[in-house]
Parts: structure tokens; sequence; C-alpha cells
């Protein structure tokens, strides 16, 4: 499986951001890409819930995902759409952050929430409560694509291996986490999150992510890590796409999952204990 990992440097201007998504989701099929990923907050990053408000959609009214359904019919591929942020029913009026897994024909194969909420202090100066926001999914997912079965994460989620374990007993072969991954935990943690991610599941995982400081009209805009990954079942970094926005590919042979669950089965291995 060839896949195509978008790296996006968005605004909090949903309009304008499309058409650069859409270029790059263009360019990933052009090269031969099966699979095409796109970051968390794919239409947007913005720190102003009145200004999320105006611009969000419900996601049945969502023109973001409308029009990456149809570019992914029209180039016959999956598509994942990290995330978007989505207006929900909810009585506290917070959004969703949710990810969608796109079919060929363009229907909407899959859906997940975002379970764990960004609430941290990076520093004195960088406070972040996603769950003022966002309310946070109760889900996991694992999504069939036929020649692979895809467990469903977003950013934040990759700090919890419970998941990704559940994820990996649960069918999946490929984990995807779309991130808009802070600069500071990102040059930290990143990497080696994802490589233990993969390490202790016997799975692919695919980091597509956003980069470069993201400026906001209504707020004091923020900065990104970068550095989308594709890492193999065995740990090993794949592909890795630097700070620029744009696309990196790499092709799964998907016989490796197989292979690294073989040599170290872990996934069997689960014994019942006390807790301290």
């Amino acid at each position: 499986m060839r896949v195509g990992l978008v790296q996006l440097n968005v605004s909090d201007d949903p309009v304008a951001n499309l058409p650069v998504t859409q270029d790059l989701v263009a360019k990933a099929i052009a090269g031969g890409a099966e699979f095409v990923l796109t970051p968390e907050c794919t239409n947007l990053l913005s720190s102003n819930r009145d200004h999320q408000r105006r611009v969000l959609h419900h996601e049945g009214d969502d023109p973001t995902l409308a029009a990456l359904r149809e570019q992914a019919r029209a180039g016959g591929i999956w598509l994942l759409v990290g995330s978007l942020g989505v207006l929900t029913e909810d009585a506290d009026g917070r959004f969703a952050n949710r990810s969608f897994l796109i079919g060929p024909d363009g229907a909407i194969a899959a859906r997940y929430d975002k379970i764990h909420m960004f609430d941290v202090n990076v520093s004195e100066a960088e406070v972040y409560r996603e769950s003022a926001g966002y309310r946070p999914g109760h889900r996991a997912v694992v999504a069939d694509m036929g020649a692979a079965r895809l467990g469903m994460a977003v950013c934040y989620d990759v700090r919890f291996g419970a998941l990704f374990r559940a994820l990996a007993q649960g069918g999946a072969d490929i984990l995807t986490v779309p991130a808009a991954f802070n600069h500071v935990t990102g040059a930290a943690h990143w990497e080696v999150l994802l490589r233990a991610r993969a390490i202790e599941t016997g799975c692919f995982v695919l980091a597509p992510a956003q980069t470069g400081f993201h400026a906001e009209a209504e707020g004091k805009g923020r900065r990104t890590h970068g550095h989308s990954l594709v890492v193999g079942p065995w740990g090993e970094v794949l592909a890795d796409a630097g700070v620029a926005p744009g696309v990196i590919f790499a092709d799964l042979d998907l016989d490796a999952v197989g292979q690294a669950r073989g040599r170290v089965p872990s996934l069997r291995h689960d014994r019942e204990f006390d807790a301290p």
C-alpha cells in the first residue's frame, strides 16, 4: 500500500485553508498514493471559541468535508481527514474534534471523536484547555479498509498506550495519529511516542501533522512541530516530512505486521495483575 501524508500549515480561516489542502491531496494522488492522510485540525486552528462557533459547521453541512469526500471519490482513494472541528448538538455548546475515514466511493467509512483532551500547562506562557471548547469522545474505532484494518486516534491520544493496545488487539494493522502537536512537547516526545506505539503493537503508525506558526485573526496564534512520520511495525522511521508543508510517501509491506508480531508476540502475553 502506497501512502501519502499531507503536512499542513493552516490558519483560522477554513475557506482559505481548503484549496491548499486540496492541492496537496492532489499531489499525493498524482504521486501514486492509494491512501492519503491529512492532519488534525485540517479545517482550522484557532484558540478563539467565538470565532470557531461562527465559522464551524455541523458534519452534514461542512464544506471542507464535502469537498474532500468528492476528491477521494474522483481520485478513487482512501482518505483520512485527520480531524475537523465540527459543531455538535451538545447542550454546553462544545465542538467535536472528529477524524473521518473516507472510502474510494466518497462515503464516510468511519468516524472517530478524539478521546483524550489536551488540557496541559506546557509553560507559564502556553496553557491549553482543549476540553473547554471540545467535548471528548468515548469510543475506540477500528475500520476495515479491505487490504488492512485501521485503528483511529488523534494527537494527544498518543500518550495513552492502552488505547493503542486495544486498537491492535481489536484487529488494527495500521494506526493513524493525525496531529497538531505542540512545538515544545513535539521536539521532546513526538517521535519517541510514535515509535513506542508501533513497537508495542506491531502496527504501522501513520502520523500526518501540522507545522510552523499558525496565524489567527482573533488570537495570538500557535506553533506546531511538523515532522509527519511513517513508522514501521518494528519501530523504524520510514519517512519524515521535516518542517515544510508538503507531502511525503511510503510504501507499506503489510506482511511486516505479522512478521513483527511473530518475532515479539506481546499482544498475546497480557496477564492480569493487582494494581498498586
